[in-house]
C-alpha cells in the first residue's frame, strides 16, 4: 500500500486526499486549523495538525513524514511574499523530509510564474527567479529541485470547478476590457487525477504545466457560466489598446504521461452551486 502525506488539506487537498484514499492510498494530511481535524478523519485521511510560521509545527512530525510521498499544496500568500517567508517554509519543512522516509515529493506550483508574453508560453520560458512573474515560486521551486528526494512540479493553472465559478467573481461588473484574453484553467478533477498518474506511472524528477488544452476567450466562459448557473454577466468593453495575455502549454505533460482531459475545455466545466 501507498502512503502519501498532503501538507495543506484545503479546497484541492481534501478531495485529493479522500479521492486516493478511496484508492486504497494511506493518506495521511494536514490542516492548521484544530477543528478541521475531523473532517479529515471523515474523509479517510489521518489528519495531523502543521504550521509552517515559517517554523515548522507539528507534535507527530516523525508520523506524518512516514511516507512514501509527500505532496506540498501550499501556495504562498501575498503577503509574504515580499519577505520571501515561503522560501523560509519550504527550506524548514526540506529540513525535517531529509531525515524522513520520503522519497518523492510533488509540488503544487502555479502558472502565475509566468509573464505575460503574448504567446504560448512553455516551461523553458521561466527558469530562474529573474525571469519570472512570481519569484518567490520560482526559488521555492528551485529549493526543490536540489533537494535529494524525486521531486516533480506541477505548474497549475487557475483551479476552477464545483463552487469555482469564474464569472461568480465578476457577475455584474460593468466596463471589463479582458473580455478577449485566452484563459488559463484546469478542472479540479482533471489536477487529482494528474496527481495519481504522476505516483502510478512514476513520472519524477521534472517540471509540467498542467492545463485544460482548449483556450476559450474569458467572455465566452462567463458567458456559458452566467447562463448555466444564473449569475449576472458582466459588462465587457472594448480595450483601447491591446490586453497582454499568455497562452499556457501543456505538450509536455501530455506528451510524457499520454493523460487525457477529464475536461479540455473550460467551456465544459462542471459546476455545482452551493447549497
Amino acid at each position: 500500500m501507498k502512503t502519501i502525506s498532503i501538507i495543506g488539506c484545503g479546497w484541492l487537498g481534501l478531495p485529493l486526499g479522500k479521492y486516493l484514499s478511496e484508492k486504497d492510498y494511506l493518506v495521511k494530511g494536514s490542516t492548521t486549523h484544530s477543528e478541521k481535524l475531523e473532517i479529515l478523519q471523515e474523509n479517510g485521511i489521518e489528519p495531523f495538525l502543521l504550521k509552517l510560521n515559517p517554523q515548522l509545527e507539528c507534535e507527530y512530525v516523525d508520523n506524518f513524514l512516514d511516507s512514501d510521498i509527500l505532496l506540498i499544496n501550499i501556495p504562498p500568500k501575498i503577503s509574504l511574499q515580499k519577505t520571501d517567508a515561503h522560501i523560509e517554509q519550504i527550506a524548514n519543512l526540506l529540513t525535517a523530509v531529509e531525515n524522513s522516509p520520503v522519497k518523492n515529493i510533488i509540488y503544487v506550483s502555479s502558472t502565475s510564474v509566468y509573464p505575460e508574453l503574448n504567446r504560448e508560453v512553455i516551461e523553458e520560458d521561466v527558469l530562474t527567479p529573474e525571469r519570472s512573474a512570481s519569484p518567490t515560486m520560482v526559488k521555492a521551486e528551485n529549493l526543490l529541485k536540489s533537494f535529494s528526494a524525486n521531486v516533480t512540479i506541477l505548474r497549475s493553472a487557475g483551479l476552477m470547478g464545483y463552487d469555482r465559478i469564474p464569472a461568480k467573481y465578476f457577475a455584474g461588473w460593468k466596463g471589463l476590457t479582458t473580455g478577449d484574453i485566452p484563459v488559463n484553467y484546469i478542472h479540479r478533477d482533471d489536477i487529482i487525477r494528474i496527481i495519481e498518474t504522476v505516483i502510478e506511472k512514476g513520472i519524477w524528477g521534472e517540471t509540467f504545466n498542467v492545463v485544460s488544452p482548449i483556450h476559450p476567450i474569458r467572455k465566452e466562459v462567463y458567458a456559458r457560466n452566467c447562463e448555466e448557473t444564473g449569475f449576472e454577466m458582466p459588462e465587457f468593453v472594448e480595450s483601447p489598446t491591446p490586453q497582454p495575455y499568455k497562452i499556457i502549454s501543456p505538450d509536455k505533460w501530455l506528451k510524457k504521461s499520454e493523460y487525457h482531459f477529464i475536461f479540455s475545455n473550460p467551456l465544459d466545466y462542471f459546476y455545482q452551486l452551493p447549497e
